[in-house]
């Protein structure tokens, strides 16, 4: 029971602090080329979803400075805790959609309309080219869809996690349950970085846009330390 009531406390949801917040969308966005493939197309029948959700702070520790990523880390357009990678379509084993031929590009206004759950015109693009392109023909609605299951989840409280002694993969996970009691620890894969950073949370989804157990497992096993690096 003391054990239960403690990951409750650490899961408290604090969703507009986890997700971003103070978040300021320039008035007007370029649209970058469509990036070139880097590996063959690959169109196969799709066999459920992963919903990649990054955490910002780690990836911007080292980016902070970096012109191509000044939208997510310099602070000028906000601060961000999760933010949505992308919404994958998965295929059996490893050959999953990509790639598929893209009769034409998001626009600014889509763009725009996507930049405070994904802060790079970039990374939109490219997740439009490499796996939107397989899901349907219409960027406004792969993103409008990635967005909204993005924003129907909650997050722990990080910043009291990060500090949580001990923490491993087992607790970063029950905390997600306790967050999103619709989730079992089977439906969420971590992604840690060297040293056990935490880079990612992967919640994968049925085909019908439903949470599932992850068929290709859920990552490090449940006693790997995890360390959560925090910018607040």
């Amino acid at each position: 029971m003391r054990r239960a009531m403690a990951l409750a406390a650490l899961a408290t949801a604090t969703p507009a602090l986890a997700q971003g917040w103070q978040c300021q969308v320039p008035p007007q966005v370029s649209v970058p080329p469509m990036p070139l493939a880097d590996e063959p197309a690959r169109v196969v029948p799709i066999t459920g979803y992963t919903l990649a959700l990054s955490w910002s702070p780690e990836y911007c520790r080292t980016r902070k400075d970096d012109p191509a990523n000044a939208t997510q880390c310099s602070g000028r357009m906000g601060r961000f805790g999760f933010v949505l990678h992308g919404l994958w379509p998965e295929g059996r084993g490893s050959q999953y959609p990509q790639w598929c031929p893209a009769p034409r590009a998001p626009d600014a206004a889509t763009l725009r309309r996507n930049l405070c759950t994904t802060p790079s015109t970039t990374l939109l693009m490219h997740e439009w080219a490499k796996h939107g392109s397989c899901m349907t023909k219409d960027p406004a609605a792969y993103f409008d869809k990635g967005r909204t299951l993005f924003q129907s989840m909650t997050f722990p409280d990080m910043a009291r996690l990060s500090r949580k002694e001990g923490l491993n993969a087992a607790m970063m996970r029950q905390a997600m349950v306790v967050a999103n009691p619709r989730l079992k620890p089977d439906m969420i894969r971590l992604l840690l970085g060297r040293g056990g950073w935490l880079r990612e949370v992967q919640v994968c989804h049925s085909t019908t846009f439903k949470p599932v157990r992850c068929p290709r497992g859920t990552g490090p096993a449940d006693s790997v330390p995890v360390k959560i690096w925090r910018s607040f």
